[in-house]
């Protein structure tokens, strides 16, 4: 063991007072090489102006070095310098060894400033200079999924994949994954998900596996992932609603409402945990509890359209008119107008016998459903009910349109001629 890694082990054994004196001592009568190797260190440790300071002494003797450069060039950017970093990186020559890092580094330099374009084209000038450099394809495959240009990341990823040196702490495999996943390449996807959750265990990737699984259908493999992952990361809040549907898809309904209330514990403002939760309530028969679950979500937030039109139709369904007017009337209230929220009031105000105000409704909103067939149907049959036959025949007629075949208004149609 040489007298830097014998300070860098009293370093990271935690004598780092000790071991930074020694590197110091080291440093007094070190050569340039060793210099060098003491300012990454330095660098590496987060001891920038340590580490600038053996550089730009090194730069007075070689100023010609391309890595030099380069080392001081990352040194300005953890100092929030990028424009002084740019100006080295540039001085860096096409013939000198440290050029391909001089053009990675611009490439997330000009991407930091959002300048993708002149970040691509140092991308692809370093990948034609070295075509086979695993670290350059792996740059453009990286660049490229970032910008969400799955399909041109894809070619760059699987070149790396198949490179002759890996990155270190870097899983291709699971990159080239997502891509595909992204590009709705599933099949390749669950491939590369597999191979690349080998080797590391992401929550991420686990996340991204099940949800590839549950796209194609397959729910046995979606629950395994997701349930591997919930063992892994139980606060990852994303897995919550997809592991519930394919729980559901399965029919382990009561697994899935667990899943939902559990989502709910972690994430409780997550609107859709609880529209699902309630939605799975209803199925399973147990309304008032499906009730709870979309009055909090309601609660949560009254523009939550799929919530309100969910408990709605539950209501209406149930004869349940009092209380289907009543949430109507608090949408209102909540300043929130649709059409169909419209159409809901004018429902139950008809089965409340509020003929007139129920007339009003189903008027306000006669334009924006006339090829509704549902609406026309229940439109003529109000009108015929509040004693307007002329215009109850118009609408049926109307019905008729796009349900020719419907024997009963055909037949209703004829005694009212």
């Amino acid at each position: 063991m040489n007298v830097i890694e014998k300070a860098i082990q009293d370093i990271e054994n935690g004598s780092v007072n000790e071991g930074l004196s020694e590197l110091a001592r080291i440093e007094k009568q070190a050569d340039h090489q060793m210099k060098y190797d003491i300012a990454e260190i330095y660098h590496s440790l987060g001891h920038i102006e340590k580490a600038k300071k053996i550089i730009d002494e090194l730069l007075m003797l070689y100023p010609d070095e391309g890595t030099l450069y380069a080392l001081a060039a990352e040194l300005l950017i953890d100092m929030d310098q990028e424009d002084e970093a740019i100006e080295l990186l540039l001085e860096i020559k096409e013939d000198d060894p440290a050029f391909l890092q001089a053009q990675l580094l611009l490439a997330d330099l000009y991407q930091m400033q959002s300048l993708d374009e002149v970040a691509e084209q140092k991308l692809l000038l370093a990948a034609q200079k070295a075509p086979e450099e695993t670290i350059i394809s792996y740059g453009l495959g990286e660049f490229y999924l970032e910008r969400g240009d799955y399909i041109k990341s894809i070619p760059y990823f699987k070149k790396a994949v198949h490179g002759s040196e890996p990155i270190p702490n870097v899983h291709v495999e699971l990159l080239l994954a997502e891509a595909y996943s992204a590009s709705g390449q599933f099949e390749d996807a669950l491939t590369y998900y597999k191979e690349g959750l080998k080797n590391h265990l992401e929550p991420n990737a686990l996340f991204g596996y099940g949800f590839t699984a549950y796209q194609v259908g397959d729910m046995i493999l979606a629950i395994e992932q997701l349930e591997s992952l919930l063992a892994l990361d139980p606060d990852y809040s994303s897995l919550y609603p997809y592991l519930a549907k394919a729980y559901e898809a399965e029919g382990r309904l009561d697994d899935a409402l667990e899943t939902l209330k559990n989502g709910i514990k972690v994430d409780e403002f997550n609107e859709q945990l609880y529209v699902h939760a309630g939605k799975l309530s209803f199925k399973r028969q147990q309304p008032e509890e499906g009730e709870q679950f979309l009055r909090k979500v309601i609660a949560i937030n009254p523009s939550n359209i799929d919530a309100v039109q969910t408990l709605a139709a539950y209501f209406k369904h149930n004869n349940l008119f009092d209380e289907l007017l009543d949430l109507m009337t608090h949408m209102k209230e909540y300043g929130e107008e649709d059409t169909l929220f419209t159409w809901y009031e004018a429902t139950a105000l008809k089965e409340l016998d509020e003929f007139e105000d129920a007339y009003k409704r189903y008027v306000e909103i006669e334009a924006h459903f006339k090829e509704d067939i549902d609406f026309l149907e229940e439109f003529g049959y109000f009108l015929l009910e509040y004693g307007m036959r002329a215009e109850a025949k118009k609408k049926l007629q109307q019905y008729l349109i796009f349900e020719p075949e419907n024997a009963d208004i055909i037949e209703l149609l004829e005694s009212l001629d």
